[in-house]
């Protein structure tokens, strides 16, 4: 039996978690989610718990059985607090300001870079090197953080470009002068 998909998901109090035919949707104070499961997975909703099992202990069955554990898990609990995502700038010259709903990065590139958000994502910047991606969907936080990373990421010698918070950047030596 699965490790992760053998332990029920708690329910928390203000979301209400529903199943129609092969859809879980949970719905909560800041906003609704949905997941999609396959027909080798049996979702079962008790009192205050939800129970993912498998149907058969086929190959398939085994494999989808802990994912999909999870990603109920994550909806369930990204309807009640968002998933939030931290970015830190480094660099001279190299900050973000919002711009409506958009992000405006300036990278050091001879344009602006700007990222609209899909629905569901908000982005915060406080003081123009720090920028926040947090949503109810943690996998679309997690790809909206990686796309702004990956239009400046951190160079191995001074550390500049877009890191995520806490991230550890390993440092290379420069050229050695002349002697």
């Amino acid at each position: 039996m699965s490790r992760i998909g053998k332990l029920p998901i708690a329910i928390p109090d203000g979301v209400e978690v529903k199943i129609e035919g092969n859809v879980l949707t949970a719905k909560g104070p800041k906003g609704t989610e949905s997941v999609e499961f396959p027909s080798e997975i049996e979702v079962v909703i008790n009192e205050k718990e939800v129970a993912v099992n498998r149907k058969s202990e086929d190959r398939k069955s085994r494999s989808l059985h802990g994912l999909f554990r999870t990603l109920i898990s994550n909806a369930i609990v990204g309807v009640k607090t968002p998933f939030e995502k931290k970015l830190e700038i480094i660099g001279v010259g190299y900050r973000a300001a919002m711009q409506g709903t958009a992000i405006n990065l300036s990278l050091g590139y001879s344009h602006p870079v700007i990222i609209e958000p899909p629905a569901g994502i908000t982005i915060a910047v406080e003081a123009n090197t720090k920028v926040t991606v947090s949503g109810t969907n943690k996998q679309m936080v997690g790809d909206v953080a990686a796309l702004i990373r990956s239009k400046r990421p951190p160079e191995p010698y001074k550390g500049k470009g877009v890191k995520y918070e806490g991230e550890y950047i390993a440092r290379k030596a420069g050229k050695a002068g002349k002697k």
